[in-house]
């Protein structure tokens, strides 16, 4: 069975919407640019990557590029594939919400346009950055952050992968501990602001109001979702666990463990980038893998969906 996972801000590019231009599906960007007052269209072709690397225009492009492929995939057999569970990483879990129809495509695209003005506005008020810990495992990075003004773990990604948020001398006095207790190495993230972290919390009030505005309704497949790393398929709940997602951890290794007892054994990720694909190589050692970023890695997927 599959196991459907999204990317989240940070993996995208510039250019990354060009390749699906000239796919039918490609006319999902026309209508979410209606919703958002955006052209959506532009950002995903021809912006630089200065302007994808701003929080506002990078969680939404994301998250479009993600639907354009999972329309994409469903017309290549995915909608007939035997599906466990789904999950998305910080703002996948939105195109997760989308994949199980928890949520609509537009109030879906609504509610990333505001969770991104949101932490973007909560980043300019409180400049913040993360960094990624390698080599040590998440409790000895919580160590690590322990008694360290300004420094929260925000993602355990993989076996030996843990992000670290909050402010620059935060971080770098984490980062100093994390490499005395052994880490490899302590690579700072080019992001926005400190996310998944407290310095988040004015971005969850004026979130609330767009979850308050959203129709939530139950999920077809259950979504493991990242406050908890457990599934869930009832929509009542939801906006409560978005709503907590923008300070909370992240718990992907967990979520990738959960998804596979669920049932999953091929991991498919759809949208840009690879890095969840990897994570999955590092988590669950006998899971098949496959991505879909380009139109050209279509042509793969029905093995893959006939496999798993």
């Amino acid at each position: 069975m599959l196991a459907l996972i999204f990317p989240g801000q940070g993996s995208q590019r510039p250019g990354m919407g060009g390749p699906w231009r000239d796919h039918p599906s490609w006319v999902l960007v026309s209508r979410l640019s209606e919703v958002c007052g955006r052209d959506l269209d532009a950002l995903l072709v021809d912006a630089d990557a200065d302007t994808l690397r701003a929080t506002r225009n990078a969680q939404i492009a994301t998250f479009v590029l993600s639907l354009v492929i999972l329309d994409a995939a469903r017309q290549e057999g995915l909608a007939a594939a035997p599906t466990a569970a789904v999950a998305g990483h910080s703002l996948g879990e939105y195109s997760a919400l989308v994949a199980v129809g928890v949520i609509s495509a537009e109030d879906g695209a609504r509610l990333v346009t505001e969770r991104g003005e949101a932490m973007q506005s909560a980043a300019d008020a409180a400049p913040g950055t993360m960094a990624a810990v390698l080599g040590l495992d998440f409790d000895t990075v919580v160590q690590a952050c322990t008694g360290v003004d300004g420094a929260w773990v925000a993602n355990d990604n993989a076996p030996g992968q843990v992000v670290i948020s909050g402010t620059a001398e935060g971080i770098e006095r984490a980062g100093a501990n994390a490499r005395d207790l052994g880490a490899k190495r302590v690579l700072p993230l080019a992001v926005g602001g400190a996310f998944h972290s407290p310095l988040m919390a004015p971005a969850q009030v004026r979130l609330e109001t767009a979850l308050r505005s959203a129709t939530f309704a139950d999920a077809a497949v259950p979504i493991v979702t990242n406050v908890d790393a457990d599934a869930h398929r009832d929509g009542a709940g939801s906006a409560e666990r978005l709503r907590a997602q923008l300070c909370a951890p992240v718990r992907w290794r967990d979520s990738l463990v959960r998804l596979h007892t669920l049932g999953a054994t091929t991991f498919v990720e759809l949208g840009p980038g690879t890095e969840l694909s990897g994570m999955v190589k590092r988590t669950v050692a006998d899971a098949s893998r496959a991505n879909v970023a380009t139109p050209d890695d279509l042509a793969g997927l029905a093995a893959v969906t006939a496999t798993g």
